[in-house]
């Protein structure tokens, strides 16, 4: 598993395009994507927007990131970094931030590669570019 995060429009996935070979066609949008598309993907972009819809219809993102991680370890999750900024006022949307934050800790935790973009310059995090 390999995961690319970072802040909105920062590159994440033209890096993902570019530096693993991924095509168009190979990654689904975690904003729109059945949940079960992800079980069998190459990447998958948006996971916080998924995180959310989990929430929405009232699945667990922690169980559901898990069983993720277990089936498909040789994804490619891109996420957007959220939890940083102002605190929402609404209690939704903080819990939203809480469970993208938490599942992104379990993507990292399997994960050989951990990438951050910041205007478009790629970082390790974890393991090698």
């Amino acid at each position: 598993m390999i995961m690319i995060t970072g802040g909105a429009y920062q590159g994440k996935t033209e890096f993902a395009k570019s530096h693993f070979g991924i095509a168009d066609c190979d990654i689904i949008n975690g904003g729109d994507c059945p949940f079960d598309s992800l079980f069998s993907a190459k990447c998958v972009k948006n996971y916080h927007l998924l995180v959310k819809r989990l929430l929405s219809e009232e699945y667990d993102p922690r169980e559901y990131t898990e069983k993720l991680c277990g089936e498909n370890p040789g994804l490619i999750v891109i996420i957007d970094e959220i939890g940083c900024g102002i605190i929402p006022v609404e209690k939704s949307e903080r819990k939203w931030r809480e469970e993208t934050g938490r599942a992104g800790c379990i993507i990292a935790s399997r994960s050989s590669a951990v990438i951050r973009l910041n205007c478009g310059i790629p970082s390790a995090i974890k393991g090698r570019l």
